[in-house]
């Protein structure tokens, strides 16, 4: 998803079906395991499996297209790195504009290679 997109309730768009809706995210949410890229987005749309409406979908079907566009990007473990493990963490306090929930997020490094992110 864009940047400057902003995920919200949309009450007054139009429904979608669900069953539909949740099957792509949840297909969504297996790839997430080798593509941390997409992760947050998948989980901003996950929010809103209760009711989805057609922007909702609009931004599944956008996140479903951009693996395509990038089967270069993914994990790689070369051989004879340093084992150094290093951790990131990241936390906008209250700055969802919907709730006011935080988010965070953490990485961690072993050598030069991802191994864990949340």
């Amino acid at each position: 998803m864009a940047t400057s997109t902003y995920v919200d309730l949309d009450e007054k768009g139009k429904s979608v079906n669900e069953s539909r809706y949740r099957g792509m995210v949840g297909s969504l949410l297996y790839l997430t395991a080798s593509r941390s890229d997409i992760l947050l987005s998948v989980c901003l749309c996950a929010r809103y499996q209760d009711n989805p409406k057609k922007s909702h979908l609009t931004g599944v079907k956008r996140i479903t297209k951009y693996p395509k566009g990038t089967t270069n990007v993914g994990f790689w473990y070369p051989k004879g790195t340093s084992l150094n493990l290093t951790g990131f963490s990241d936390s906008d306090f209250a700055k969802c504009k919907l709730d006011r929930k935080s988010t965070s997020g953490t990485c961690h490094l072993l050598g030069s290679s991802l191994v864990s992110w949340n």
